[in-house]
């Protein structure tokens, strides 16, 4: 059984015994397959530090976090492009719009996700989509940027039947996470409404814990969780879950 992590910060664990342990623990857990994204320039190096280190389970992206874009965005943005020069990279993300932290820089969160997404078309390469409090504002930036080149991953998907069709419908796979073992979180009801073929699994750590760890720091290893909830939804078993969510993220990283 093979589960892929489609999204993780796991770089973040600057310890190098503490990150040994971390990567055994997903070994463990049959967690064998981890993306990283980084958010800013200042963490490229700490994506790639670790994607060397872990060559054939860490798969890199590029791009920036919407809660990166400020004043001067265009200087930094060039500076994570620039990284790809001597890599190679699987998608460009987590890219976006936040408005939970910062509404006053919409105008150039918006500049830099279309620009980052012409920049993902030109390289044929999937978006990682990182959408919060922002779904009519991202919504409104695909359908205007739609073509055969435009796909990915909603990242942390957190909303409605609506909006996962829709995203769907634009060519879109829903990242789950650790959300969808929180009670009231809604996404239990909505998921089963969706074809397995719609899904990748995340954790998006050290964030959004699973149950039973939830309010303590996540890690990569703690898919077995979130792929056993998804499992008890869809009434199959977590090796089914595995095989067809690691299928779609090969078919979206092409790796």
């Amino acid at each position: 059984m093979i589960l892929t992590d489609t999204h993780t910060h796991l770089y973040y664990q600057g310890d190098d015994v503490k990150r040994a342990e971390l990567i055994q623990r997903c070994i463990d857990n049959d967690v064998k397959r981890l993306f990283l994204p980084n958010v800013d320039a200042a963490s490229v190096p700490q994506v790639f530090g670790l994607v060397n280190q872990y060559p054939g389970m860490c798969y890199p992206m590029l791009g920036m976090h919407p809660c990166s874009v400020k004043e001067g965005w265009e200087e930094e943005l060039a500076i994570i492009r620039a990284s790809k020069k001597n890599n190679t990279i699987y998608a460009i993300g987590e890219i976006g719009i936040d408005l939970y932290w910062d509404k006053t820089t919409l105008d150039i969160q918006i500049k830099a996700f279309i620009e980052q997404i012409n920049w993902a078309k030109s390289l044929k390469l999937p978006i990682v989509i990182h959408c919060r409090a922002a779904f009519d504002e991202v919504f409104k930036v695909l359908e205007e940027e739609n073509d055969d080149d435009l796909h990915g991953i909603f990242h942390c998907f957190t909303g409605n039947a609506e909006q996962a069709q829709r995203a769907i419908d634009l060519g879109f796979y829903l990242g789950i996470g650790g959300v969808v073992t929180y009670k009231n979180a809604g996404l239990d009801k909505i998921l089963p409404q969706f074809d397995l073929s719609h899904i990748v699994l995340e954790t998006d750590s050290p964030y959004l814990a699973p149950v039973p760890h939830r309010g303590k720091p996540n890690e990569s290893s703690y898919l077995i969780y979130i792929a056993q909830k998804v499992a008890e939804l869809y009434q199959t078993d977590v090796a089914t879950v595995a095989d067809i969510t690691t299928a779609n993220s090969k078919k979206i990283f092409g790796v």
